[in-house]
């Protein structure tokens, strides 16, 4: 007669071959419709990104600052940051910021309401009609205010979290 132990690693032994099996024979039958299926959507998917991509949102900001012809110094003290953070955006060519640093940079580089949706879209943001800080950052831009002192004083008044 059989140890119950010993009849435990057996079925532990069959059950684990036999999954095995099954998965050998799936990989068998499917793979090579999967690889092609794979091949294919992976082309047309690289071909779309391709086609598709825009510039990053630190393409975007640099190219500003260049056609603004202003220095790097003078946009992160203008936005109200500091060099470390400004240096990772510049050497980190995927950096992606939060919403109110983007806005913080828009209003030191003083854009327009154009421009500064053209920045925001780049790090995947924009301005909402819906939204309290996004109408009082909308205001700002048509009123020109930049110095974003006086724009965290407004959000202040509002009960909204200043930029930085």
């Amino acid at each position: 007669m059989l140890d119950k132990q010993l009849l435990l690693e057996i079925e532990a032994y069959i059950n684990n071959h036999l999954s095995l099996l099954k998965l050998d024979d799936a990989i068998e039958l499917y793979a090579p419709n999967e690889s092609i299926y794979i091949d294919l959507k992976e082309t047309e998917l690289e071909n779309f990104i391709k086609t598709k991509r825009k510039p990053t949102f630190t393409q975007v900001l640099f190219q500003f600052i260049d056609q603004n012809e202003i220095s790097d110094s003078q946009v992160y003290k203008k936005a109200g940051m500091d060099r470390r953070h400004f240096s990772k955006i510049r050497s980190n060519s995927n950096y992606h910021p939060k919403k109110n640093t983007a806005i913080a940079l828009a209003l030191a580089l003083e854009l327009t309401q154009a421009e500064t949706d053209e920045l925001l879209s780049a790090a995947g943001y924009s301005l909402s009609d819906s939204e309290t800080t996004d109408l009082i950052i909308q205001f700002c831009l048509e009123k020109k205010m930049y110095d974003i002192d006086i724009v965290n004083q407004a959000l202040e008044y509002f009960s909204e979290k200043p930029l930085i």
